[in-house]
């Protein structure tokens, strides 16, 4: 990273100052987050905008057939490409992955692979020899925090708007029919995990390994780039609409006492189930759309008579 993204010494102040006494520069409350935009294509499946605040970012999800891991030879795989250049801030330089990249990179994978929100298993085509390889692209166009809530958001969102090619199998032979011959299919998803990050501040003019009613810590939601620049450290809490924490991720920095724990992760809760929600009804929105502009109702009309 280079200096461009420091703030001066009376920015901090003044940001710090004004959390102690719960107030944020946007005007959210403290566990309040940014209400993200997301737009999806109407020319592609799997590709999505999301806005988050002033952050911004696309993510196209794509697949092919290869071959799958020898010690998992029923299941198809996931991965996740980031990459973030100088034109989302100058904070970041280009052709470098940095330490951003590759913790959005794990996290996300965490979310979606290893709680099985996309079922591997239905990537199956041909058992040992043949399976989907999905792979989903996170491009950041613009920052101001909040990279990982927006990812997840993303990356979600576009595997549920995706479809892969319908395939046959006659005996090793696999086709691969083309959008126009055959209906897409789409991916299995069994959850929506949402990532929701928390910023920390130490309100006290020390840290404290066991917290104490005299040294609370300051906890925000959605931290934007500023926020971000001055915070003690971080928590991501990773849940799903059926109440399911899915993973706890925090690298250091200011400790947390346990019962404001449990209240974040509470939070955290009512934010993933009102995400799933919105997501959901514009995916239906998007679908209803879809098959007004294709005419297949037209198909119900005759298959009535």
């Amino acid at each position: 990273m280079t200096k461009a993204g420091e703030l001066s010494t009376n920015e901090r102040s003044y940001i710090f100052n004004a959390l102690k006494k719960g107030f944020r520069l946007d005007g959210r409350a403290l566990d309040e987050m940014r209400k993200p935009l997301i737009t999806l294509s109407k020319t592609e499946y799997g590709y999505v905008e999301v806005e988050l605040g002033e952050t911004k970012l696309a993510v196209r999800v794509s697949c092919e057939i290869g071959k799958p891991f020898e010690d998992r030879p029923f299941e198809g795989t996931f991965t996740i490409n980031t990459e973030i250049s100088s034109m989302a801030s100058p904070m970041f330089e280009n052709g470098k992955n940095s330490d951003e990249e590759v913790l959005i990179s794990r996290l996300i994978e965490k979310a979606v692979r290893r709680s099985n929100a996309l079922d591997l298993e239905s990537l199956c085509v041909i058992a040992g020899e043949k399976v989907w390889h999905i792979r989903a692209d996170i491009n950041f166009l613009n920052y101001d925090g909040g990279l990982i809530d927006a990812s997840c958001i993303g990356v979600m969102t576009a595997l549920q708007h995706f479809k892969k090619p319908d395939v046959s199998i006659q005996g090793t032979d696999v086709t691969i029919y083309s959008f126009d011959e055959r209906q897409p299919v789409p991916l299995s998803i069994l959850h929506v995990p949402i990532c929701v990050t928390y910023s920390f501040f130490n309100p006290g003019d020390k840290e404290e390994n066991i917290k104490g009613a005299l040294n609370q810590e300051i906890a925000i939601m959605d931290a934007n780039s500023k926020e971000e620049a001055i915070r003690d450290g971080s928590l991501v809490i990773t849940m799903n609409k059926n109440r399911e924490l899915i993973q706890l991720s925090k690298n250091g920095g200011l400790p947390i006492d346990g019962v404001a724990l449990l209240s974040l992760a509470q939070n955290s809760f009512a934010v993933a189930e009102k995400l799933t929600d919105q997501i959901k009804a514009l995916l239906k929105e998007d679908e209803e759309e879809r098959y007004k502009n294709m005419h297949l109702e037209l198909l119900e009309v005759g298959a009535a008579r």
